[in-house]
C-alpha cells in the first residue's frame, strides 16, 4: 500500500509568505492604479464650520461642567461608580484594533484566485471594514497620545491640587494626560465609521458612543471638556477615512456634496441564493 508523502513544513511555509507577498503587492498596485485615474475631487464639506461648532462645544463645556465634574469626583453612587466602570472599557481601542488586524492579517493570507464570486466579495467587504476601522480608530489613537502629553493637561483626580485647569506640557506622566480623552477619540471614530455606513440611524450610534464617551467623567478619568473634544477629534478622523476610501472605491462611493454614500455591492452577510 503506497502511503503519500506530506509536503515539507518548510515549502508550506514558503508557499503562505509567497502567497502573503503577492496579495500586499496586489492591493497597493490596486490603490495606486486607482488614485492615479481618479482625481482628487472630494465632496465640497464645510470643515471650518464643523470645526468651530466642535471649538464651541469644547469651551461650553469647559465653562460650565468642568468644574462642577471637578468638584463631583468621587461622589457618585457606587453602583453608578461600577456602572460606569463597566462600560468605559468598551472606549478601549483594542477591542476595535486587534479584531481588525487580526482580519486583515486572515485576509492576507487566504488565497483569493480559489474563492467564488460570492465568498470574494464577502471578504473582500470585511478586508475594506478592518481596513477603516484601523485606519480611523489607529490613526486618530496616535494623534491624541501625542496630543494629550504635548497639553499635559491634569486629570480630575486631581482637581483639588491643581484645579480644572493645570497644564504640564510634555511631562510624560498619566496625571497630565488629560486632554483629550483617548477612548471618547475611539468613540468619535466608532460613530464616524456608523454615521458612514449607517447614516438613517446616527442618532442610534451617537447616543450609544457618546454614553460610553462621558462614562470618562464619571469614572474620574477626564472632564466633560476632554471627552467633547476626543470625540469630535476621532469623528473627523473617521469621516476623513472615508472620503479617502470612497475615491479608491472601497466601500463607499463619492458623493457630489457631503459624505461618501455607501455602496450597493457592499455586504458583510453573504445575501441568500
Amino acid at each position: 500500500m503506497l502511503v503519500k508523502s506530506r509536503p515539507p513544513v518548510t515549502s508550506s511555509l514558503l508557499g503562505i509568505g509567497r502567497r502573503s507577498l503577492d496579495n500586499f503587492r496586489d492591493t497597493l498596485r490596486i490603490a495606486r492604479r486607482r488614485l492615479a485615474v481618479r482625481p482628487a475631487r472630494y465632496p465640497n464639506i464645510s470643515w471650518w464650520a464643523w470645526g468651530l461648532v466642535w471649538v464651541f462645544l469644547t469651551a461650553a463645556a469647559f465653562v460650565r461642567l468642568d468644574t462642577p465634574a471637578g468638584v463631583a469626583h468621587g461622589q457618585w453612587s457606587a453602583g453608578a461608580a461600577r456602572l460606569a466602570e463597566f462600560f468605559t472599557q468598551f472606549g478601549l481601542g483594542g477591542w476595535y484594533l486587534i479584531p481588525s488586524a487580526l482580519l486583515l492579517v486572515a485576509a492576507n493570507l487566504t488565497d483569493w484566485r480559489s474563492l467564488s464570486r460570492r465568498a470574494l466579495m464577502l471578504v473582500y467587504s470585511w478586508t475594506c471594514l478592518a481596513f477603516l476601522v484601523l485606519s480611523a480608530v489607529g490613526l486618530s489613537g496616535l494623534t491624541v497620545n501625542v496630543l494629550k502629553y504635548a497639553i499635559g493637561r491634569a486629570r480630575p483626580l486631581y482637581f483639588q491640587d491643581f484645579g480644572v485647569l493645570a497644564l504640564h506640557p510634555f511631562a510624560f506622566d498619566a496625571r497630565f494626560a488629560g486632554f483629550p480623552s483617548g477612548h471618547a477619540t475611539t468613540m468619535g471614530a466608532v460613530f464616524g465609521i456608523l454615521l458612514l455606513l449607517f447614516p438613517r440611524r446616527w442618532y442610534i450610534a451617537l447616543v450609544v458612543t457618546g454614553c460610553i464617551a462621558s462614562t470618562r467623567v464619571f469614572v474620574g478619568a477626564h472632564y466633560p471638556s476632554d471627552t467633547v473634544a476626543g470625540f469630535g477629534l476621532g469623528c473627523a478622523f473617521a469621516l476623513a477615512c472615508g472620503l479617502v476610501f470612497a475615491r479608491l472605491g472601497f466601500i463607499f462611493r463619492p458623493a457630489a456634496s457631503g459624505l461618501p454614500v455607501r455602496k450597493s455591492s457592499f455586504r458583510l452577510i453573504a445575501p441568500e441564493k
